[in-house]
């Protein structure tokens, strides 16, 4: 099982939303970690065949997908940002349509449905309207219709956006379960949503890969370069136009700042473990972590 990216270019107008990159995915779950604008989706696209790259090539076992086309899509589970649904079909109606579509069997049509709305923590609301469900219910029902084939590859982009923490865990859970025996691609800029179920993470920016690996090789070069720090309110905001700080926390005596440095910002400085939000500050630039509180 090899999902292979070569000198994959994908470029709208002027503008490279994706950028020569190559790499190659097996089996287990791969995390794509990056800002808005990053070219996170448009890569999903072309893994989904919905658009042709530029130039370079996406092969599946060594054959080009795009040659492949409906064999390649048929190993394919796809979840987008927003994907589509009739309002007024129930959870299970949704599915078993999106089935027949797949061109599942009624039988096997009603024996998918029927497990994965238990996988998901569906199978009560199973007779609720699509347009009654919360954000959370909607994005479940969406991993499920992405599993009604049995997908060896499962595409997943911005899957926990609007998502409650309990949500959230409950969707790592399921993911981890999910990716036993295929290959999963997780797009998020979530960075809790990644660090503990990835194989592999991949940080992107401006179109290209710039750095990608295993949880434990992305944190390896930033020992000893994570810092605790508590300050005045006033000196604040000099450390922060001096460093790269990755979270400001309000404590009794002013505030407790983690900054990114080589060298120890201040005598009074603790080094702190690093954390793959420290990784993510660093290669992908200032104010993208998840929790910043304003001073």
């Amino acid at each position: 099982m090899e999902l292979k990216l070569s000198n994959l270019t994908k470029e709208f107008k002027d503008v490279a939303a994706v950028d020569h990159i190559s790499y190659t995915m097996t089996t287990g779950v791969y995390g794509l970690l990056g800002v808005n604008g990053a070219g996170k989706t448009t890569l999903m696209r072309m893994l989904c065949t919905l658009i042709k790259p530029s130039s370079g090539c996406i092969t599946w076992n060594g054959k080009d997908i795009f040659e492949l086309d409906g064999e390649y899509r048929r190993l394919l589970g796809y979840l987008p940002q927003d994907f589509g649904y009739y309002p007024d079909f129930t959870v299970y109606d949704y599915l078993m349509y999106v089935a027949s579509i797949k061109g599942l069997r009624p039988a096997t049509a009603k024996q998918r449905t029927a497990r994965l709305l238990k996988q998901v923590g569906m199978d009560k609301e199973k007779k609720k309207k699509m347009k009654k469900l919360s954000g959370g219910m909607k994005r479940r029902v969406g991993i499920a219709q992405a599993m009604l084939n049995n997908p060896s590859i499962l595409i997943l982009d911005e899957p926990t956006a609007g998502l409650d923490p309990n949500e959230r865990i409950r969707f790592r859970n399921l993911i981890g379960e999910l990716a036993q025996e295929r290959l999963v691609l997780l797009s998020t800029h979530i960075v809790s949503d990644v660090a503990y179920i990835a194989k592999e993470i991949l940080l992107m920016k401006e179109g290209k890969i710039c750095v990608a690996g295993s949880l434990k090789e992305l944190l390896a070069p930033m020992q000893g370069q994570v810092w605790s720090l508590d300050v005045s309110k006033e000196d604040a905001e000099t450390y922060r136009k001096n460093y790269k700080v990755a979270n400001v926390r309000i404590i009794p005596k002013g505030v407790n700042l983690r900054i990114l440095s080589g060298q120890r910002p201040s005598e009074n400085a603790r080094p702190e473990s690093v954390l793959l939000e420290d990784v993510f500050l660093h290669y992908l630039g200032e104010g993208m972590v998840e929790e910043d509180v304003s001073i």
